[in-house]
This record gives structure tokens, C-alpha cells and sequence, in this order.
């Protein structure tokens, strides 16, 4: 052994990832908006034992997440290993069979060690050779075929194999001279393999198989803040800070109007604008491609990939570094705020195209595996093109303009919310205060013919079930949700608070909407203004009343359903029983499951503000996309129909059928199939 080599080894390489690692947090501390990722810390630990160590998200994939699980923890078994071969860097002794400890081979927990070192190393072969298959053979689409994902794997693959020729020599030496050690099954096998050669070539093999894995193994760490495999170092912390709040919830920008007067910046104009954790999350991706692989947009051929989305976010950080980190965004006196065009972040680095793509339906963000963000970058975007720029699909000002102007999106007279409950003695909550249940009904529910037949059945069925509600009608105004996924913050909010307002005053403490779109800014994002409720879906209530006993599905609605989950009900808030449940104690129902269903289902193409623009350029509409995989699992003939529990989601899957000239296959709401069981409606 040669201590002074050890010690050039260990210091030289580690200096250089100090100094990387500094530089990487130099850079990450540029990106200067407040967030706090302190709190609950319990809970954070849990769900880092269950993602990181657990490997939970994994097995989605199954072969290649089965491999990188088994990569993974032979990494963990492994560490011990390559710190026992540093140490032995310093050893003089001549003793071969020297080992660490209480971890020598002929020690109980040294051959526990020595057994699970053994067949990890070869699983660990393994594993690497199936990410060599996908990327040098099957070339899979969803990854980033690139020269340092080979390099890696390469450096693995010759450090386990490095390790087997070093323990097999070990074995061959005093004082185990080439016997069969059951701890080391494998390693014994090598072994047999090495003694065909003179004892002077196996020492140099011993040497060259210490050197390598302790060598490769630091040489490993210092590419690390390079490339992909940063994500090694920065997957726990970015698991433990991840947003423990819905995904549906957008953060609010602060004192907006505020902002507005000071003419600050509004959303994000530059990485300056993004949080820490935002460039955390950079660092993190590990370019697998999951997210890209369920994305909507991209599967209909839009421009927008989730990774490439992150990935070009990252890269423009690291080609700016210097001048990042040297303070380029930095105010400085005199200076009237205009930043150099390369260091904006759209148009120089994300096409408007890729954000205005988006449906906000969250199936990157369900399939990553180390929990990246992705929809609150996307928004914050949009905002600064929104709101400072004044740069957005031209179809959005129609409805910015209806909500402002008219309190919906559609622009109709407001005073017709109640037009829909026309002859059902639906009571407004002016007329009766002492309700359970305030029923807001939602913008499409109030305006949309196809929507009002949702409104009307749900009404039918809280009235047969003796529920005390009522609703605003015309002093409902719209939520406010498009605006804000459209990135018009200041809008939402002035909705917001008219209608927290509004709610405040009437002390409603519980609400029930059949629109998921209401369900999740109700729920998840009023709270920050100060309007806290109890908000439930109207699937949630309805399959409640069933189990109570309070509504009787008895007539049979002989139908095969295709059921379609939205995504602002499944994805954002993990509710995918109810719908169903509500379906199933329906006599005649039979539910039928697209391949892509739960919380793999397709989004309808409504989310984002995508109902009120033209789809991004593509190879196909998401909605025409989303029907045809549920059309797949029913039979052609009658009698058959596809299911949902969102308005948005009718409108979108009903425009599909007729376009695919499937008209005969009906589209309905679990409310209005419910309502045709209870009273044999029409």
C-alpha cells in the first residue's frame, strides 16, 4: 500500500468537489424569492424514507425501476466498502486479508458484510447492464441519450468488476489459500477463474483492482455536480423540501399590488426570480424521462417537455455561471432595472409555445421520481408575460375580459347564474342563511347548456336526499382559476377576495361544487386569502348519501361506462374512489378502465386555461388523444358512454366524440347517471 499515494488521491479529489460543490451553491443562491421548506419537519423525514430510501416512485417503470433500485442500495451496501479500501490505503502491514474491524471476513457481522458486498456487486452488474440495454440497444425515447449517462455506467460496471478480481486474489492468498468462503459465493467463483494465473500476475491484478475502485469511486464523485448524477447528492434535500401542500395550489405573489406600484418584477422574468429550491430541483432531474413520457402535450406532439423543460432551465444557469454568480443581476446604483436579454428566461431559453402548452394536469409531477416541480415554474412564467409583458394567446383576453367584466369567463350577463335551476326550487342563500351546504355551482355549471344538465341532476339529487343547501346565484363570481393558470395573478386575486368576501359575509363554513377546477382554488388556494372552508366534491357527497342510505340507486341504467378521471380532482387532490363508488352501486352500470387510468389518466386538454384558447401546434388535439383510449375499452353498438365528474371534462370529451364522429356513444356526469337511477329520468 502507499500512504503518501492514498493521501494525493483523497486530497486532490476531494478539494476539487469542494470546490465544485461551492460553486453549485454560489450559483443556487443566486435565485433570490423567499421559501421556506422548514416546516414539519416529521413529516419531510417520512416521506424522504419513503421516496429516497424506500424507492417508492421506482417500480412505476418496472425493469429499469427495479434496476436503479438495485443499483441503489448496492451503492449503500457498497459505501462501506470503498471507505474500507481508503483506510487500507494507509496500511503497511503485508497481510492481505486485512479488513476493517469488526468487518474482516472471519467476524459475524464481517461475513454478513462480506455476503451482502458480494451479491450486490453482482446485482449491481446487473442492474447496469439492463441501463446499457436501454440506452445502447433500445435507445428508449424518454431518455437522454447522451455520452456521460455511458460514462457513468461504464465507471460502475469496472468498479464492481475491479472489485470481484480484488476480492477472488484476496482469496487465493493466506490465509484462505483459494478456499470456498460460503460469505463470499461469487468472489470464491472469480477466484477459482484467477488461479489459472502465476501468483505475481494476481497481485498486480489486486493492486490494479484496489487502485481503480478507490480512484473511480472519488473520480465518480467529483463529475458528479457536472451532469445528471448530481442528483446522487441532492435527491435527499430535495425530497425533504418538497411542496407538502396540494399540487394543485399555486403560491401566491405577495402584496401584489404593492409589486405593481413598484414596478417590480411580476412572476419570473430571470433566475434571480425563481426560489432555491426552483434551481434545487434543477440539479436533481435525472433526466429519466418519466415525466416527458406522460406529459399530454408532448405525447400529442406539442412542443413542451417537462425535462427538456428543466434541463434547458439548468443549462442556462450553467452556461451563465460566472456572470450569475458575479452579480450580473444584481442592481446596481444608477441603474434603471434593465437586465441583459440573454439572462431572460423566454424567448432566449423557453419558447412561449412550451409554456402556453402546458395543461397544468400534474402527471410529470405525479411520475417524478425525486419529486420535481414543474407547474409553479410554468406559472410563474406565464405571469411575467401576462402581467409585465402583456404577452399571451390572443383568445385569453376574451376571457380575461368576461371574468373582470362580467364575473365569468363566457361573458354572460351575471345576473343568469340561476337560470340553470329554473323550475327545481333550488333557494338562494339570501333567501335562506341556515343551510348545511352552500352548492356552488361554478361558472360552466351556470352558463353552459351541456354543464346546467350536471347542476340540475346534482340539485335533484340533494333535494330526494333531504340536504339543506343553497346557492349564491348571482353573487357567485368566477373562481378565478383560468386567470391564474393563464398566469394573470392580479385578476385571481381580486376574484378571489370578492368572492371570500362574499362567503365571509354569509359565515359559510361548508361547500359542495361538482367542478373540480372550483373544488381545487376553493380547497387549496382561498385558504391564503383568508377563505377557509370545508370544500367537497359533489362525487364525495353523493357516494356518502348512498352509504347513508339517504339516496337509493334502484333503477337500472343498463350502460358500459369508460370512466375518465380529472385531473384537478384525481392528480391534484388524490380522489379517485368516490366517482366511482357512486357508479358501481348503480344497478346495470358496468365500469370499464382505460389503459391509462387513476393517476396515470390522460387529461381531457380543458386545464391550464386551455379551454378558453386554441391548442399549441401539434400532431393532435389532447382531447381527440384522451378519447380514443377510452373508446378502446368499449364495444362498438349502444349502450355506451364515457364517463367523468367534471364539467370541463364533459364539454372537452363531448366536442371529441362528435369530431371522431362517435356521436352515438353518450358522454355523462356521474350526477346525471345517478339521477336517472334514482327517479328513471329521461
Amino acid at each position: 500500500m502507499s500512504p503518501i499515494g492514498m493521501t494525493v488521491l483523497l486530497v486532490v479529489t476531494l478539494a476539487a468537489f469542494a470546490w465544485s460543490a461551492w460553486q453549485r451553491w454560489r450559483l443556487m443562491m443566486v435565485a433570490r424569492r423567499p421559501d421556506n421548506r422548514g416546516d414539519s419537519v416529521g413529516e419531510r423525514i417520512g416521506t424522504v424514507m419513503r421516496y429516497v430510501f424506500g424507492q417508492a416512485r421506482m417500480p412505476r417503470y418496472s425493469a429499469a425501476g427495479w434496476a436503479h433500485i438495485i443499483v441503489f442500495f448496492g451503492f449503500m451496501v457498497l459505501l462501506l466498502n470503498s471507505i474500507m479500501l481508503w483506510v487500507r490505503g494507509y496500511v503497511t502491514d503485508a497481510n492481505p486479508a486485512y479488513h476493517l474491524w469488526i468487518f474482516g471476513v472471519d467476524q459475524p457481522l464481517g461475513m454478513i458484510y462480506a455476503f451482502l458486498r458480494d451479491i450486490f456487486t453482482l446485482l449491481v452488474i446487473v442492474g447496469v447492464v439492463i441501463f446499457f440495454w436501454n440506452r445502447g440497444v433500445l435507445r428508449l425515447k424518454r431518455l437522454t441519450l447522451n455520452t456521460e449517462g455511458m460514462l457513468i455506467l461504464g465507471i460502475i460496471f469496472v468498479m464492481m468488476v475491479a472489485d470481484f478480481v480484488y476480492e477472488g486474489v484476496e482469496i487465493n492468498a493466506p490465509p484462505h489459500d483459494g478456499k470456498f468462503i460460503a460469505a463470499m459465493p461469487i468472489a470464491s467463483i472469480v477466484a477459482a477463474g484467477l488461479r489459472v494465473l502465476p501468483g505475481e500476475t494476481q497481485h498486480v491484478l489486486w493492486q490494479i483492482g484496489f487502485w481503480t475502485h478507490s480512484a473511480l469511486v472519488l473520480i465518480f464523485l467529483n463529475l458528479l455536480p457536472y451532469g445528471k448524477h448530481f442528483h446522487v447528492l441532492t435527491v435527499v434535500p430535495n425530497v425533504f423540501a418538497r411542496a407538502l401542500t396540494s399540487r394543485g395550489r399555486i403560491p401566491p405573489i405577495e402584496d401584489i399590488e404593492g409589486r405593481l406600484e413598484r414596478e417590480e418584477t411580476l412572476g419570473a422574468k430571470t433566475v434571480r426570480d425563481l426560489s432555491w429550491k426552483d434551481v434545487l430541483d434543477f440539479y436533481t432531474c435525472t433526466e429519466c424521462g418519466r415525466c416527458t413520457d406522460q406529459c399530454p402535450a408532448n405525447i400529442t406532439g406539442k412542443a413542451l417537455s417537462p425535462k427538456h423543460l428543466t434541463i434547458d432551465l439548468r443549462n442556462h444557469m450553467y452556461e451563465n455561471a460566472p456572470a450569475l454568480i458575479g452579480g450580473a443581476l444584481e442592481k446596481k446604483d444608477g441603474d434603471e432595472g434593465e437586465v441583459d436579454e440573454k439572462f431572460v428566461l423566454v424567448e432566449g431559453t423557453i419558447k412561449p409555445e412550451v409554456l402556453w402548452a402546458c395543461t397544468i394536469c400534474s402527471a410529470c409531477e405525479e411520475e417524478c421520481p425525486v419529486f420535481i416541480s414543474y407547474i409553479d415554474k410554468i406559472v410563474a412564467m406565464r405571469q411575467n408575460l401576462a402581467m409585465e409583458q402583456g404577452v399571451f394567446p390572443e383568445q385569453l383576453q376574451t376571457m380575461f375580459q368576461g371574468i373582470e367584466n362580467a364575473g365569468n369567463p363566457y361573458s354572460y350577463p351575471n345576473d343568469q347564474r340561476a337560470d340553470w335551476a329554473e323550475g327545481l326550487d333550488v333557494p338562494l342563500l339570501t333567501e335562506n342563511q341556515d343551510v348545511e351546504y352552500l352548492y356552488w355551482v361554478g361558472c360552466a355549471a351556470s352558463f353552459d347548456d351541456r354543464s346546467r344538465k350536471i347542476a340540475r341532476a346534482f340539485a335533484q339529487l340533494l333535494k330526494k336526499a333531504s340536504v339543506n343547501f343553497a346557492i349564491l346565484g348571482p353573487e357567485e363570481m368566477c373562481n378565478g382559476d383560468p386567470a391564474r393558470r393563464a398566469g394573470n395573478e392580479f385578476l385571481f386575486q381580486m376574484m378571489a377576495q370578492q368572492n371570500i368576501e362574499t362567503l365571509n359575509g354569509y359565515n359559510v363554513k361548508k361547500i359542495v361544487t361538482a367542478c373540480p377546477h372550483c373544488f381545487n382554488t376553493l380547497k387549496n388556494e382561498y385558504p391564503d386569502f383568508g377563505g377557509k372552508y370545508e370544500v367537497i366534491h359533489h362525487s364525495e357527497l353523493l357516494a356518502g348519501l348512498i352509504r347513508a342510505g339517504k339516496l337509493k340507486p334502484t333503477n337500472s341504467v343498463n350502460t358500459r361506462i369508460a370512466f375518465h378521471d380529472a385531473c384537478y380532482l384525481g392528480r391534484h387532490n388524490e380522489i379517485y374512489d368516490p366517482p366511482r363508488e357512486v357508479l358501481r352501486a348503480i344497478p346495470g352500470v358496468q365500469v370499464v378502465e382505460p389503459e391509462k387510468t387513476l393517476d396515470r389518466g390522460m387529461c381531457c386538454g380543458a386545464g391550464g386555461a386551455q379551454m378558453w384558447k386554441e391548442e399549441e401546434e401539434g400532431d393532435e388535439r389532447v382531447n381527440h388523444a384522451r378519447t380514443k383510449q377510452l373508446l378502446n375499452v368499449l364495444p362498438s353498438g349502444d349502450n355506451t358512454a364515457l364517463g367523468s365528474s367534471c364539467p370541463f371534462c364533459k364539454t372537452m370529451l363531448t366536442d371529441s366524440l362528435a369530431d371522431l364522429d362517435r356521436e352515438q356513444v353518450g358522454q355523462v356526469d356521474i350526477a346525471e347517471v345517478l339521477w336517472q337511477s334514482v327517479e328513471a329520468g329521461d
